[in-house]
């Protein structure tokens, strides 16, 4: 994959799982009655509820700043493993935190080579 089409691509990926992000913080910061529920279910109260799409907001835009995507990235994977966490403990299903978090990295390993490089032991750039 040539450099332009790897930047081009991971910007793009980087672009949908910004919507997501901030969709779902949207939906904590609505008080919307489905957010809520889903708060209540798992026993999170809707002020903290607020907390966490404040978290979710500062990790996807230190995802898309390019000098501090690394952090981000990390910062995203602790989120939703946290997410897939608090799925499986309330038997409730973790496949969309799971597949998020899969995108996430593809997402990560195309924009930030140093990633890939630790995780894979490969240069991308050869």
């Amino acid at each position: 994959m040539s450099s332009k089409t790897r930047n081009i691509t991971g910007w793009v990926l980087t672009g949908l799982l910004a919507a997501v992000f901030i969709f779902s913080a949207a939906m904590k910061l609505s008080g919307s009655k489905e957010a809520i529920e889903g708060a209540a279910a798992i026993g999170i109260s809707p002020s903290n509820y607020k907390i966490i799409a404040g978290v979710e907001i500062l990790a996807i835009l230190l995802f898309i700043i390019p000098r501090t995507g690394v952090l981000g990235t990390l910062l995203l994977a602790a989120y939703l493993g946290g997410a897939i966490a608090t799925h499986l403990e309330h038997q409730q299903s973790a496949l969309a935190p799971v597949i998020i978090q899969s995108f996430l990295w593809i997402t990560a390993c195309i924009r930030f080579p140093e990633i890939y490089e630790r995780i894979a032991g490969m240069n991308i750039n050869r």
